[in-house]
């Protein structure tokens, strides 16, 4: 069964799913022609990035302990990304983009996370 917090870790990933593939959707219908290159690259990373935080996230939810360790890096770049925001009228995006990646984390390295995720080796 999947502990509380886990859940948490899990559904609050997915929330940053949502919003990575929504931003490469959202990059591919808004690029220009003259910059083409850098339009399909950055829609591509955003939409590789969403779909394998999303692929180990769901890992994570049927408690297979190799899908934290990614879980853990990209909560961690979130969190040092996020920080790069705060000043001016990003500071309410570093806020949230800091505050979403140390629930994960909690989430992630909770006693009763780790002992799900352990007892399934």
């Amino acid at each position: 069964m999947l502990p509380a917090p886990l859940s948490v870790a899990v559904s609050l990933t997915l929330v940053e799913v949502l919003i990575l593939v929504g931003y490469g959707i959202t990059l591919a219908f808004n690029a220009s022609a003259d910059k083409a290159g850098l339009a399909i690259t950055s829609v591509a990373f955003f939409l590789l990035y969403g779909g394998g935080l999303g692929y180990c996230a769901w890992q994570v939810r049927r408690l297979q302990s190799w899908a934290r360790s990614p879980l853990v890096l990209a909560q961690l770049i979130q969190v040092l990304t996020a920080a790069g925001f705060w000043g001016g009228r990003t500071t309410v995006i570093a806020v949230a983009g800091i505050l979403a990646g140390l629930v994960v984390l909690a989430g992630i390295f909770h006693p009763d996370s780790i002992a799900a995720l352990a007892g399934s080796d």
